[in-house]
């Protein structure tokens, strides 16, 4: 179906009823098209395939690191780390608490920043906007794929470190942090879930980046002020005097996924983090959508 196709009014006043129902009929079709371009755009740019490979790595790295230097943490580093010596699976959840801080959501940061002022760079984002697809589709399509590459820098990293982990380290029941043992594969169930937290707690960076890019036609503007802006709120949270309003920074339950590795879980925090992320979603995809909808596009 062509854009002139889409664009064509109805050739007599008598078939305005039947044209309606077409382009009824047509909307889902040009949504899951736009959506499938979109995801494919995403997952081909050079500069994100770089990032999945740099995440993909890093649990690597951190596994040979610690199957050489061995895994004591000296009193620091991520409560995990003196765990994967013991069962390898813990690397996964070592490798998410040390990716969590910076990289996944420098990840991110380049993926969102780059949604719409990315379009507007290339001069594509008017082309976008002549066949009949709303500003609110646009924004809500572009979200969507933040979103999965999100998830899928999530899942990478989630992935090497189980992999890694059985290939170096000892596999088998699994002791939590609760000091009870569960089954490998129940574990495994709890690392999946870890890793669709973790994919969840980074919607807020997804949503900050998203509404930057429409601020913008400079992609490496926004991608730079979603990283810093991120940054920052980790270093607020991270000031005891500023304890007040730590609670509702959208990086302060960022770890509570700790809490699905005992038992019984204590989903507490971990849905109080998820509610914080919605709410930031919430206030800035509406930025986003009054900037988008009243902005002048020029290219």
């Amino acid at each position: 179906m062509s854009t002139s196709e889409l664009a064509r009014p109805p050739a007599h006043p008598a078939h305005a009823g039947a044209a309606a129902a077409g382009v009824l009929d047509r909307a889902t079709p040009v949504s899951s098209r736009f959506l499938r371009s979109e995801l494919s755009l995403v997952f081909r740019r050079p500069r994100n395939l770089v990032i999945l490979a740099v995440l993909a790595a890093a649990p690597v790295l951190l596994g040979v690191v610690l199957k050489v230097a061995g895994p004591g943490n000296g009193g620091g580093g991520p409560a995990f780390l003196s765990h994967i010596t013991d069962n390898g699976l813990f690397l996964a959840f070592t490798a998410l608490t040390v990716m969590l801080p910076l990289f996944l959501p420098l990840a991110v940061a380049v993926a969102s920043g780059e949604a719409v002022a990315g379009e507007a760079a290339t001069g594509t984002l008017r082309t976008l906007l002549v066949v009949p697809v709303s500003r609110t589709r646009l924004l809500a399509v572009k979200y969507v794929g933040i979103l999965a590459y999100a998830l899928v820098g999530v899942l990478v990293v989630a992935l090497m470190g189980v992999l890694v982990g059985a290939a170096l380290f000892p596999s088998g029941p699994v002791t939590l942090l609760s000091g009870s043992a569960v089954p490998y594969v129940d574990a495994l169930g709890r690392a999946l879930l870890v890793a669709l937290y973790v994919a969840a707690m980074l919607a807020g960076v997804g949503a900050l980046g998203l509404f930057l890019s429409t601020l913008t036609e400079v992609p490496l503007a926004a991608m730079a002020a979603t990283a810093i802006i991120t940054v920052v709120v980790e270093i607020l949270d991270a000031v005891p005097q500023l304890h007040a309003i730590q609670p509702y920074l959208f990086t302060h339950q960022w770890l509570a996924f700790a809490d699905l590795l005992r038992t019984p879980i204590d989903a507490h925090a971990m849905v109080t983090g998820l509610l914080t992320q919605a709410a930031y979603v919430a206030i800035l995809a509406t930025a986003s959508w009054a900037r988008l909808t009243t902005k002048d596009i020029s290219s």
